[in-house]
């Protein structure tokens, strides 16, 4: 699922379900990673921003894609964010591309 473009925050299942990963792992990722900090209510309901996403794109592309133990991604994410930037923008290109073609496709 895509998360929808322009909103300022995102609720934990849309998140989830755009990464296709359960809400909890969210929940404990946000332990492992510091720099993901995203927002709460006065409930406690986390609310995820942008940037959060992009933080959660990094680790997930290092956790769930290539491999890396959560103390292997902090060690990466800390020395070379860059590079783990630039995996993340190249993926994301390479799913709009896919998505166009399957319409592309369909329609033909």
């Amino acid at each position: 699922m895509a998360l929808k473009e322009g909103k300022l925050y995102y609720s934990i299942s849309e998140v989830a379900s755009h990464f296709d990963v359960a809400p909890s792992l969210l929940r404990y990722w946000e332990t492992e990673f510091k720099t993901l900090k995203p927002k709460r209510n006065a409930r406690g309901k986390r609310f995820y921003t942008p940037v959060d996403i992009e933080i959660l794109q990094h680790i997930y592309l290092l956790v769930k894609e290539k491999g890396y133990t959560i103390q292997g991604a902090r060690e990466k994410l800390k020395t070379n964010k860059r590079k783990v930037s630039a995996d993340v923008q190249v993926i994301s290109k390479l799913e709009n591309m896919k998505t166009f073609l399957q319409k592309l496709r369909a329609e033909l």
